[in-house]
């Protein structure tokens, strides 16, 4: 009998979302005819946009002529999708970057996950806490978190705290990780970094000679000036950093799967086994090589139209429609006197609960706004104490929900 990689059995019961279906249960039970709204999701709402429609029934249409079907397509992606995001996302900003550093996929949460495929499992990690789960669990599949302890904490992990106090910007490491994991803006504080507070962050690595693993999926949502967009927009980022982007909440695609990944060739690292440096765009390329395939070139063609002129404007319309969300939400949050971060460069709001019980908040909500959130929990073992709402729902239901919340006193 086959052996099986027991780190999964580690992560496979999620018991939050166990208590959050058993906790709907109830309520649903005890309040059968209320329809409640859900600001628990990190999924989209608004459809495919036209440009995007219009460049994939273009591209489908392409793939039915002999003389311009296309099968398995380049390992790092079309040249035509690199060379509209090297002159899109990073050129136009000043940023320098060759087509060569630019790894297109199926989007940022598989890159997160695989990324730890070219690096050692010995290495130590440092996450911001909290933080989205998956870069807590592909460390755990990847022996490298050590054992999960009573308060909820993996004994390999650097917990990066981030704390109400310190707006959720966590002091830089005392004990020193390998690889650190950042996002900004960041899912679920909604908060963000200046410029000179990534700075801190580069330079910390390159002194430090650690791996920056940095998550910028939500960069589409900063409206503020001062804060980066990149990690290249720092100085000397390209010796340390990664960065992964996703057109999943900016355009809609996380139906479609498509995003990247950006590898300076200047990045290192060492191999016990040569005894000498290496360049990981070698390695990854190495890895999705033996791994992956792109996308497919039809939804490598709808990337590439975010880039036109039409494209850039319905970008904007959307990220538009989810901000105006958002600033309802908190809106409404101030008028219930509840205190929260984020929904200003990014789609969340992180809120605090006036008990400290992030079940009493979830519970409270549900029960008498009825208005499902996510609890804190949910995001590691700082969440505790919070929920998190989303913008990425209809706009007639966040107008209902903003009108509850702003009638009910907590």
């Amino acid at each position: 009998m086959a052996l099986v990689n027991s780190q999964y059995l580690k992560v496979s019961q999620d018991a939050v979302e166990q208590e959050i279906a058993k906790r709907v249960n109830v309520l649903t039970v005890l309040n059968p005819k209320v329809d409640f709204i859900r600001l628990d999701s990190g999924d989209v709402t608004l459809p495919l946009m036209p440009s995007v429609i219009n460049a994939m029934l273009s591209s489908v249409h392409e793939m039915s002529r002999d003389s311009a079907f296309k099968g398995r397509g380049p390992v790092r992606g079309y040249p035509f999708l690199i060379d509209a995001i090297v002159k899109g996302d990073f050129k136009s900003r000043g940023i320098k970057m060759l087509p060569e550093e630019v790894f297109v996929s199926e989007g940022t949460k598989q890159d997160v996950a695989s990324i730890g495929d070219i690096l050692c499992k010995d290495n130590r990690i440092g996450v911001l806490d909290p933080i989205f789960q998956t870069y807590i669990e592909s460390n755990v599949v990847g022996y490298r978190a050590g054992i999960l302890e009573k308060n909820r904490h993996w004994s390999n992990i650097v917990y990066l705290t981030a704390t109400h106090e310190k707006g959720f910007i966590p002091d830089l490491p005392t004990e020193r990780p390998d690889i650190i994991f950042l996002s900004y803006p960041n899912d679920p504080t909604g908060v963000t970094l200046t410029m000179s507070e990534l700075e801190r962050w580069v330079n910390y690595a390159i002194e430090n000679k650690v791996l920056v693993l940095f998550d910028a999926t939500y960069e589409a949502f900063i409206s503020e000036s001062g804060v980066p967009h990149s990690i290249y927009e720092i100085k000397n980022a390209r010796k340390v950093a990664i960065e992964f982007r996703s057109f999943s909440k900016s355009a809609g695609f996380t139906g479609l799967h498509c995003g990247y990944t950006v590898i300076p060739k200047e990045v290192k690292g060492y191999s016990i086994y040569s005894g000498r440096n290496v360049f990981l765009n070698d390695l990854w390329q190495r890895r999705q090589t033996i791994k992956n395939n792109a996308p497919s070139y039809i939804i490598q063609r709808a990337a590439e139209a975010l880039y036109s002129e039409q494209g850039r404007r319905e970008v904007k319309q959307n990220v538009d429609y989810y901000m105006t969300n958002a600033s309802m939400l908190r809106a409404a949050l101030d008028a219930a006197g509840l205190t929260y971060s984020g929904g200003v460069n990014a789609p969340y709001i992180w809120v605090r609960s006036p008990w400290n019980s992030s079940w009493k908040l979830f519970e409270s909500l549900f029960s008498s706004c009825r208005i499902l959130s996510s609890p804190g929990e949910r995001f590691g073992p700082s969440g505790e104490g919070y929920v998190r709402l989303s913008a990425f729902a209809n706009q007639n239901q966040v107008m209902l929900a903003c009108s509850r919340l702003a009638e009910f006193k907590f």
